[in-house]
């Protein structure tokens, strides 16, 4: 009987799409507090080693490779606007350029001069961690259905998540028309590159997109997005007070809360006021949306481990990077410093790599790949 209820909790299926958010949130939040390249490094690999152990084979889990790309172009651009933009910061000195002056209302900005190592390793640093935050959401929307998540929002945010959720699987969309159009281009017997093959992938590409844009208009028109609902006009009222409140709640809240200057007084009570204020404004939003959920997502254990990694990352950087200055910030003089929570933290993010099962797809694949593994063994 434990052996049939190991298996069973074991079966391959795709995990809850808010489990999925909630850890690359998290590897996102200890990416944003720090420049240290050791850290940043160890977060991208544990992005890219989960998405690689747990991404199904739709077509959004294959835009990964597009987020990757897209996170060097700006560590390169980082680097490249460091020098153009002058990098006189630091005494070591690896190519003196000539500057080129500017007017007077360009005062502070300086355009070429001398380069030096300590500039360009500043840049370097700030373009990973740009790069580490475009590969933590690259890695949640390799991973997460947008469509199972548009169904797991509440109902108050539901117009708005799906337009969220549009805006967020463009580049999956665009990753699958691109991989679409060559390979009915290889079918044809068209492998040309360069300018040329460019035209032919791109203008194919965007009437796809076109037509999807239509398609979904449509849909979500047949669909009655945008009506008012069954809400009076002084319910109307009263949610958007509720939002507006809330809203102005958690602003001033948050900035009492990361201003040091500001009246601590007004950071703990604007913030759960501003929180009290948006919830009851999402419920009495949510009145005005009717649907049915046909089979609701669950929370499993699998989904409770993955989204507290994601929490416990978060929360175990921000404190062992607070208790180490110099390990958050690395001084491009000097080498990066480490701190055994740091490196912790960041390696406590691949568990949902090893101790969340298959993806659905991915398992049927793998089934189908073993007969035939067997009969070349034979063979």
């Amino acid at each position: 009987m434990a052996t049939e209820e190991l298996t069973i909790a074991v079966l391959p299926r795709d995990l809850h799409p808010g489990a999925w958010w909630i850890w690359a949130l998290g590897l996102a939040v200890a990416a944003s507090s720090t420049t240290n390249p050791v850290l940043l490094v160890l977060l991208t690999l544990v992005a890219c080693l989960t998405v690689v152990a747990r991404r199904s084979d739709a077509p959004w889990a294959l835009s990964f490779r597009l987020y990757l790309v897209v996170a060097l172009v700006v560590v390169v651009l980082r680097v490249v606007f460091r020098v153009l933009l002058g990098g006189q910061y630091g005494d070591t000195v690896l190519l003196d350029l000539p500057e080129i002056p500017l007017p007077d209302f360009a005062a502070g900005i300086t355009l070429l001069g001398p380069v030096t190592s300590e500039s360009l390793l500043f840049g370097l640093y700030d373009g990973m961690r740009l790069g580490a935050l475009l590969v933590c959401v690259g890695a949640a929307n390799s991973l997460a259905n947008p469509k199972r998540l548009l169904a797991s929002l509440p109902p108050a945010l539901y117009e708005v998540g799906t337009a969220v959720v549009i805006a967020l699987s463009l580049f999956p969309q665009l990753a699958e028309s691109v991989q679409r159009v060559r390979r009915a281009r290889r079918l044809r017997g068209d492998p040309g590159r360069g300018i040329g093959a460019l035209r032919r992938i791109v203008v194919p590409v965007l009437e796809d997109a076109l037509e999807r844009s239509l398609a979904l208009a449509a849909s979500m028109d047949a669909r009655g997005y945008g009506r008012s609902g069954n809400l009076s006009a002084p319910w109307r009222r009263v949610t958007g007070t509720l939002l507006v409140a809330g809203l102005v709640g958690l602003c001033v809240g948050s900035y009492a809360f990361l201003d040091s200057t500001a009246p601590q007084v007004l950071a703990w009570p604007m913030l759960v006021g501003g929180v009290v204020l948006a919830v009851a404004g999402f419920v009495t939003a949510g009145r005005r949306v009717t649907r049915t959920r046909y089979r609701p997502d669950r929370w499993r254990p699998a989904e409770l481990l993955t989204a507290g990694t994601g929490i416990a990352v978060a929360v175990l950087a921000t404190v062992a990077l607070r208790q180490r200055p110099d390990v958050a910030y690395t001084d491009p003089a000097t080498w990066p410093a480490l701190s055994g929570l740091a490196l912790v933290a960041v390696l406590l993010g691949v568990v949902p790599a090893f101790a969340t099962p298959l993806p659905a797809d991915q398992a049927r694949t793998d089934a189908a790949d073993e007969p035939a593994a067997r009969e070349e063994v034979a063979a």
